[in-house]
């Protein structure tokens, strides 16, 4: 089997190829990146300066004609979560209300309109798309399963926390897997045990293992209506019934909550710390110190909204300096910059209390050194792109389960193949 060509939408800088193409097994053979509300695109920059501009794409992905995207076996993007509501119809409203929610709508053009589609898809989101909106908690989800299953895939998901596999940093996502009907992974899925697949026999579990499974265990079917799931599911309720862990495959739902389970080594925030004795600008001044205490510190106090309306703020302390001890906390778009902030990180150093540097956050996700350093884009862009990208190392580790079993099926159809058994069967 050669490499597997991948299709990477919503690039960013690259965090998907990176991970994919360190296995060895795989070859992104098309790329889009578009930030649609900035003039320079830093991101695409930084990808072609990385990549190379050959089969990269810098506009907006919708207005992309669907032959100019090349055959892929696997399509793989981490889209923004906004607002997944089916307005209308698909064809006159994308779907969808809102500028960056249409991106999923993006995708499923892609696959209802590719000829021949891709047989795996490997998508990343933040977690609480699990769970939006707060209206119809998991409604967001519930249309994009429905929509998957519409098009012949079965889905696959589970929340990772890189730092509980011993990543340097407390970063949880939501990734899914689907498999294409046509594949062995969806047929194997369809005769499976939900319940073992989630615990043991699935691609998530096999990358990412997890205890026995609680009895926190559901299931239900998806309305076939996207129209309906839109307007009514679980309307009125207080919880999302999406766990952190499930499969879904004909319109039925088999979700758990699942913890992990590991015990190898763990990299802590210590551990990716560089040596910047010549970065005074990282270094926080005696003069601001008092109002990072203050902005990290617990609250209970009254505040007036520029309105007049006077209300009681209430906030619990954050750890300041952070624990070298232990993996990270979250890194997010504000992360750059010298202004304090309750959300930044502080690290205390022999030479004093500082920020982190562009190249501690490229490696809280796992990124190589210097990967974001261009001419032109500024250290508070490059932390603004680690606060947007994924961990690395999670996206190599799927990638790796998936070969496996792709060539797991291979070498199970060869070995029956020479002895005389006629196979028609797609890895």
């Amino acid at each position: 089997m050669g490499q597997l060509r991948v299709c990477e939408l919503f690039a960013g800088v690259g965090g998907f190829r990176l991970g994919l193409e360190q296995t060895g097994h795989f070859k992104v053979v098309w790329s889009n990146q578009w930030e649609p509300s900035t003039k320079t695109q830093h991101a695409s920059q930084v990808y072609t300066a990385r990549f190379g501009p050959e089969s990269h794409s810098n506009r907006d992905i919708d207005t992309v004609p669907i032959d100019e995207i090349p055959d892929h076996d696997i399509l793989v993007g981490g889209f923004p979560c906004q607002d997944y509501s089916v307005a209308s119809s698909l064809k006159s409203s994308k779907g969808l209300e809102g500028k960056k929610g249409v991106l999923w709508w993006s995708i499923h053009r892609i696959l209802s309109e590719k000829q021949n589609k891709p047989r795996f898809l490997l998508l990343e989101n933040v977690d609480r798309l699990l769970k939006s909106p707060a209206q119809q908690r998991g409604r967001d989800f519930a249309i994009m399963l429905r929509s998957l299953i519409n098009l012949d895939y079965a889905v696959e998901w589970r929340v990772i926390n890189a730092a509980d596999y011993g990543m340097p940093q407390r970063r949880r996502r939501v990734f899914l897997f689907a498999y294409h009907k046509s594949t062995s992974i969806f047929k194997q899925l369809l005769k499976s045990d939900k319940t073992f697949w989630l615990e043991q026999q699935g691609l998530m579990a096999q990358a990412f293992p997890v205890e026995d499974l609680t009895a926190h265990t559901s299931s239900f079917f998806l309305d076939e209506s996207l129209l309906r799931l839109s307007q009514q599911f679980n309307k009125g309720a207080k919880n999302s019934p999406f766990l952190n862990s499930g499969v879904c495959i004909d319109g039925r739902v088999c979700t758990s909550k699942v913890s992990a389970n590991y015990e190898g080594p763990k990299t802590c925030l210590s551990d990716i710390l560089e040596n910047v004795s010549g970065r005074s600008e990282l270094f926080l001044s005696e003069s601001e110190i008092a109002k990072w205490k203050y902005l990290k510190g617990a609250k209970k106090e009254q505040r007036t909204h520029k309105n007049g309306f006077t209300y009681h703020y209430s906030e619990g302390a954050m750890r300041f300096p952070d624990d070298l001890n232990q993996p990270s906390r979250t890194i997010i778009t504000g992360e750059g910059g010298r202004a304090p902030s309750r959300f930044k990180h502080v690290v205390q150093t022999e030479m004093g209390l500082r920020r982190l540097s562009p190249l501690e956050l490229e490696r809280l996700n796992m990124f190589p050194d210097n990967h974001t350093k261009l001419d032109g884009i500024s250290d508070t862009k490059r932390a603004f792109f680690m606060g947007n990208a994924l961990v690395v190392g999670i996206v190599e580790r799927l990638g790796l389960v998936l070969h496996q079993n792709i060539r797991k099926v291979e070498r199970q159809f060869y070995q029956r193949l020479g002895e005389g058994a006629e196979i028609v069967q797609t890895p």
